[in-house]
């Protein structure tokens, strides 16, 4: 069996090749664009979501209740350098206006925010001093079926991270229509924001090879440079789900998404992974957006200098209720570790 499969696992080996080679191309690019992000060293993450129940109506008054600048000074008081924010995810709601989405996947009353939380967002943590960055799936919300439909997406039959001894990547299609239209959305979100948004985060980039490893667009490259329409300064980085060793997926990203599940076990090797920033991203409670903390404060401060003490960047994802409010527990083992942060950095 092993043999007949011989002729995929040496193709796989030819793409990494190919992916190692490219991986030096733009170093200096993502070097400048992520010279902020390096020196904050850390910052907050938050999954802002809701249940795909949730009428439009019942989502635009939850939006509507988010306190910005209750968000924006309990950030502040944790010494983060940034902070993350979701845009929306597989529910197919939006914390935010898309016309570009609407007309495109065609649902009345729109599911996307009359409020535009994002901008809101900067200007409360901009008087702080804090970046502004978010969170997008590279793939349509799959728990909508009008939008699935409507955008031309479909899942791939193996994730990156499962893929069988037949090969690399389980994406069965390239879904250059979707791309496409999912690249306009992003577009719109980007112009509108400009330089309010210092960089994305693109999860569920599951199938590399098949959707987006392609010389002509749409690729890594055409996907990128939608996230960076209103700002050529933003950083971007696509996650391919939990790899540890942490690795970079393009030569057009910047920085590494590095989701971990146990970053307890990671061993940070340097700055960066194939000329792209290193960033680890975790949560700090016990999955997701999920209360009770599982780390001890000196386990939270012990993991983020590991990984900043030699160059790296960490992000720890919280919990946060609808008006913006992130759990007390959390905000305090975050003080811990800015306080520590703040400690080391006068010691040198």
């Amino acid at each position: 069996m092993r043999s007949a499969r011989r002729p995929f696992a040496v193709g796989f080996l030819v793409c990494l090749a190919i992916l190692a080679s490219d991986a030096v191309l733009g170093a200096e690019d993502a070097a400048a664009r992520t010279q902020w992000f390096r020196d904050a060293k850390w910052g907050v993450f938050t999954h802002y979501l809701t249940a795909d129940t949730m009428t439009p109506d019942e989502w635009n008054k939850t939006v509507g209740s988010f306190d910005v600048t209750r968000l924006a000074t309990d950030v502040a008081s944790t010494g983060a350098g940034y902070y993350v924010i979701t845009l929306g995810q597989n529910s197919g709601h939006y914390c935010t206006p898309n016309a570009t989405y609407d007309s495109i996947v065609g649902i009345t009353p729109s599911k996307c925010a009359k409020r535009d939380l994002i901008a809101e967002l900067y200007d409360a943590l901009h008087a702080k001093g804090i970046r502004l960055m978010v969170y997008l799936p590279a793939g349509a919300p799959d728990r909508d079926p009008v939008a699935m439909k409507a955008l031309e997406w479909k899942n791939g039959k193996y994730p990156i991270w499962k893929y069988p001894e037949g090969g690399p990547d389980g994406g069965d299609d390239r879904l250059v229509n979707f791309q496409r239209k999912w690249e306009s959305v992003i577009r719109e979100w980007s112009v509108r924001w400009g330089d309010k948004v210092s960089g994305w985060w693109f999860d569920g980039c599951y199938f590399p090879i098949a959707m987006y490893k392609h010389a002509d667009a749409p690729n890594f490259e055409s996907f990128a440079a939608a996230a960076r329409a209103g700002n050529p300064n933003s950083i971007v980085a696509f996650n391919p789900g939990v790899r540890d060793p942490i690795i970079s997926l393009s030569p057009a990203e910047d920085y590494t998404a590095g989701e971990i599940n146990d970053a307890d076990k990671l061993v940070c090797p340097g700055p960066t992974v194939d000329g792209r920033q290193y960033h680890m991203l975790s949560y700090l409670g016990r999955f997701w957006g999920q209360a009770p903390p599982r780390y001890s404060d000196d386990q939270v401060v012990a993991i983020t200098k590991g990984i900043t003490d030699k160059g790296g960047v960490v992000t720890w994802d919280v919990p946060i209720q609808h008006d913006g409010t992130i759990p007390e527990v959390f905000l305090q083992q975050l003080r811990v570790l800015g306080q520590a942060m703040r400690e080391g950095a006068a010691a040198k």
